[in-house]
């Protein structure tokens, strides 16, 4: 007991009270498939952030401590109101067992890579079990210190996912091994309800403004987060499912939603990209959906959490308002916009 105390202690040392839009935090998470792994960073400021000043520590299966081997130092620059997505350094194609290749897709979303040897850093091989903070500071090189102000230099927290401390269970409501995660039921640590922080990506709600951190009691992980899951079935232009030569459905990665962030945050006036800007009302909706866009865009393509084809709208110009009737779906569903450049913008649409 006295070394918890100690490790929670030490931890809440270095707490900072986030003012909204103040500071970067984690705006997605990515727990696929292997060692399909990443965060997005996202940065609701008007000036660009140096992620060298910020490092991400893992807390592994419940445990209260973690150490700089535990950890690793970012680096690269997050744009005014952009992101920057970080991605687990495996990308050997020869490699195997626990060295196999991020997938292509995820790859081609990373701003860069981290943690490419387990024994050096194993900061970016989380499970779906595994607490993981983003914080301000720099790592001392000794890799068996712990976390916390007084190792770390200007240490502050800035973000957690999960409940560090805790250990959840799987579904059969045993906590061994990694096979656990949190879930959509009350204590949302016992396997109850559906597990959705392992083999899913959860996205940050558009109406979150700043970081958790301040360590919580209990982590409801759809409080602050939406979730889709880590694969979809490829489906063809019809929307059947599409077979590979073994028989079974061909799997995507599910990572659409990376590269850019929705957020109340944002002003109206946010170039997506330099040609184009976007703007979506009311979100959340029940009834009709309306798209202004500016710019040049090909096509939209409207689509559920799964990845099917809701609605595919073509021969836009270069100023389009679209008015979408929405009032038969409810749920979470993702716009996505393609530039005449072949750039890809996605808004999040909640629909009640």
């Amino acid at each position: 007991m006295k070394k918890i105390l100690f490790s929670v202690f030490t931890l809440v040392s270095g707490l900072s009270v986030a003012q909204d839009c103040a500071k970067i935090f984690i705006s997605e998470y990515v727990e696929g498939w292997s060692n399909n792994k990443a965060l997005e960073i996202y940065n609701p400021t008007s000036t660009s952030v140096n992620l060298g000043e910020y490092f991400v520590a893992r807390y592994s299966n419940g445990s209260t401590t973690a150490t700089v081997a535990n950890s690793v130092q970012l680096s690269g620059t997050v744009p005014p109101y952009g992101v920057y997505v970080a991605v687990l350094d495996k990308q050997d194609p020869n490699g195997t067992g626990q060295e196999a290749p991020v997938w292509d897709s995820l790859i081609a979303r990373a701003d860069g890579f981290y943690s490419p040897v387990y024994n050096t850093s194993n900061a970016f091989y989380w499970n779906g079990n595994d607490a993981v903070m983003l914080a301000k500071g720099t790592l001392p090189a000794d890799p068996s210190l712990l976390i916390n102000a007084t190792n770390v230099t200007s240490f502050s927290i800035i973000d957690i996912f999960g409940k560090i401390g805790e250990n959840p269970a799987n579904e059969t409501g045993s906590s061994a091994g990694n096979d656990g995660a949190w879930s959509t039921q009350f204590p949302y640590s016992t396997g109850l309800g559906t597990l959705v922080t392992k083999d899913h990506s959860m996205i940050r709600k558009v109406t979150i403004k700043k970081g958790v951190s301040t360590p919580v009691s209990f982590f409801d992980p759809l409080l602050e987060w939406d979730t889709i899951p880590a694969v979809v079935v490829r489906l063809d232009a019809n929307g059947d499912t599409l077979f590979g030569t073994s028989g079974n459905p061909i799997l995507d990665g599910n990572w659409f939603s990376l590269g850019e962030h929705d957020c109340a945050c944002n002003p109206a006036s946010v170039i997506e990209n330099e040609n184009v800007s976007v703007s979506v009302f009311p979100n959340p909706t029940s009834e009709w959906l309306n798209v202004q866009m500016n710019g040049k865009v090909n096509n939209a393509v409207l689509v559920d959490a799964f990845g099917k084809t809701i609605g595919n709208y073509r021969n836009l110009t270069s100023k389009t308002q679209l008015l979408v009737n929405v009032e038969q779906l409810t749920g979470i569903y993702f716009l996505r916009l393609q530039t005449i450049e072949g750039k890809t913008i996605t808004k999040k649409i909640i629909i009640k």
